[in-house]
């Protein structure tokens, strides 16, 4: 490989810090995913936790314990022999009679006239290497005995300070130092006077309680150890028994509510978890049995009503076809049988916008609606329905105010019924839009074209937005209709927006008015993410803006604004067009 290609693979520290933070943050996420979507890994882990604190805290105290005891008795027994060693080292120490005040040389041990070499001797001789000697004769200066190798130092300074004030027994851990080795033992050191002038110290290395005490400590670790891993495999199968019949239980949910009314669970034993399965079992069998009859009374109401309303439109061509020649013939009536001629011509009108209606939402609810698609500028599409409506805003003294782009605004559309859907919008505005101006706005980006008609009437109660596509719904049943429909207007309008894979919404509220927002995809069969105009009017978020904040808050606009209303004149933004 060459050295360029060798350096180019080389990572730097901080690549490797970074490649390493990704990783623990995917392992992290892949955690949390775990503990977010698994009852059982939340149960084993919890118990895992909590029994590895416990076996913490317990093993602690156990070992605490242990060494207390351990220790305890070693000191104890360290004493006991101490005592007696002292007993049988008082017969040969002695004081010397006052003309033998020489001192010995070191290193005389067990020689005759040596009482502290006898001494150290004897009780050697009992230790059986459980511990060693070491004596000091303050009144030979230099004279001292050790056994064993022990390095006399080992004694602490501090000890035989305290040995020389007291008369009993003195203790004190140490580490205990022997000729020739370099590491130092943990051990006890037991000091006493004796008459007065003899100081003697049994020194007791540990190293057998600290390999006791080391044993124990592996041995209760791997206890624990097992003990943990024991419950984690208990917690996990006792979690499995109740978590895999709750599991089953959610994908048959799932099932079931993906429209597989025949999911069932089976039922094992005669527990709770199985009176579960029998009742759920149960559930899903009414919820089918009422679902399926309601398939049938709506497949019967549906039918009804396609037939029905085929039936009547024979009867109504005739009666149309008279109605016209007597509305021709009007004129040559007295005053009362023309104005019944106009009266019928009208409800004539009204009957058959009602028929077709219910023949549209029959072809929905059949699933037989298609469109007919073709590129539309959406601009003349909202002038035509404008044009459509403005008869019936002159007559309640309404105007148009339109918010129309200077671009065209293309896109791939039913026009028949993209434009009935706005008519049906306008005609809902002008209904409760109370005389008031109704604002239509167009707005495009890339990929979606929206419409929005407000208006400033009575406006939406809260929860009234989804309702109010529902078929024949009111806001208010009270309030007299002053234009006739069947109610279905709002919701052919909604099927019609689904079936260009688009949207339909509403926002209303009490004295601020409503506005409706149709939004479609510019391309055919392309998914909707979004729209171009907002749901909210731009005015009311700058208020409510103005209000919570004190500053307003501007929002771009659309386009220019123009009126239409008696005598219509429609204008563009920047460009500038006139229509006549």
């Amino acid at each position: 490989m060459p050295a360029s290609a060798a350096r180019s693979r080389r990572r730097t520290p901080g690549q490797i810090a970074r490649g390493a933070r990704r990783r623990a943050r995917r392992a992290a996420g892949r955690l949390r995913r775990s503990w977010r979507g698994s009852l059982q890994f939340r149960v084993v882990t919890s118990t895992l936790v909590l029994s590895m604190a416990v076996v913490v805290v317990l093993g602690v105290f156990l070992m605490q314990s242990i060494t207390a005891s351990v220790l305890q008795g070693a000191l104890q027994s360290a004493r006991e022999e101490t005592q007696a060693n002292i007993a049988t080292a008082s017969g040969y120490l002695v004081p010397p009679p006052p003309d033998m005040t020489d001192a010995l040389p070191d290193g005389t041990e067990g020689e005759a006239g040596d009482p502290v070499g006898k001494a150290a001797q004897a009780l050697v001789d009992r230790s059986g290497g459980r511990y060693d000697i070491v004596t000091f004769n303050e009144s030979k200066v230099g004279q001292r005995r050790a056994t064993g190798g022990i390095d006399p130092a080992s004694v602490p300074e501090a000890l035989r300070a305290k040995v020389l004030r007291s008369d009993a027994l003195v203790e004190q851990p140490a580490k205990l130092r022997y000729v020739g080795d370099k590491q130092p033992v943990s051990g006890i050191v037991i000091g006493a006077r004796i008459n007065g002038t003899y100081e003697i110290y049994h020194l007791f290395p540990l190293g057998e309680v600290d390999t006791t005490l080391l044993a124990v400590q592996r041995m209760l670790i791997l206890a624990g150890v097992v003990l943990v891993l024991l419950l984690a495999g208990i917690a996990s199968l006792v979690t499995r028994q109740v978590v895999t019949p709750v599991r089953l239980a959610r994908q048959a949910a799932e099932r079931l509510a993906a429209g597989r009314l025949e999911e069932r669970l089976k039922v094992r034993g005669e527990d709770d978890l199985a009176r579960l399965a029998a009742s759920f079992n149960e559930m899903a069998s009414n919820l089918a049995l009422k679902i399926h009859q309601l398939e049938e009374l709506s497949q019967v109401q549906r039918q009804f009503v396609s037939d029905v309303s085929h039936e009547l439109r024979t009867p109504l061509t005739t009666v149309r076809m008279a109605a016209d020649l007597l509305y021709e013939s009007r004129e040559d009536f007295d005053p009362a049988a023309a104005r019944s001629a106009e009266l019928m011509q009208n409800q004539l009108e009204r009957f058959e916008s009602m028929l077709a209606d219910l023949l549209e939402i029959s072809r929905h609810d059949a699933g037989a609606a298609t469109l007919d698609l073709e590129p539309a500028d959406m601009r003349d599409v909202v002038l035509r329905a404008v044009g459509d409506s403005e008869a019936l805003a002159e007559r309640q003294a309404t105007r148009f105010e339109l918010r129309l782009p200077s671009e065209p605004c293309v896109a791939e559309v039913d026009s028949r019924r993209v434009e009935r859907i706005l008519r049906n919008l306008l005609f809902n505005a002008i209904e409760h839009g109370e005389g008031r101006e109704i604002v239509v706005t167009l707005g495009a980006d890339r990929d979606a074209v929206a419409v929005a008609v407000r208006d400033h009437g009575v406006g939406l109660k809260p929860g009234e937005e989804t309702m109010v596509f529902d078929r024949f719904w009111r806001a208010d049943p009270s309030r007299a209709r002053t234009i006739g429909g069947t109610g279905l207007g709002l919701a052919i309008s909604r099927e019609d927006a689904v079936l260009h894979g688009g949207w339909l919404q509403a926002w209303g509220s009490p004295g601020e008015g409503s506005q409706f927002r149709l939004s479609l995809p510019r391309v055919a069969g392309a998914p909707l993410r979004g729209s171009p105009l907002p749901l909210v009017p731009p005015e009311v978020e700058m208020r409510r803006s103005w209000r919570g904040h004190g500053t307003p808050v501007l929002s771009p606009a659309v386009g220019a604004i123009s009126e239409v209303g008696v005598g219509v004149r429609e204008t563009a933004d920047a460009g500038g067009f006139d229509v006549a």
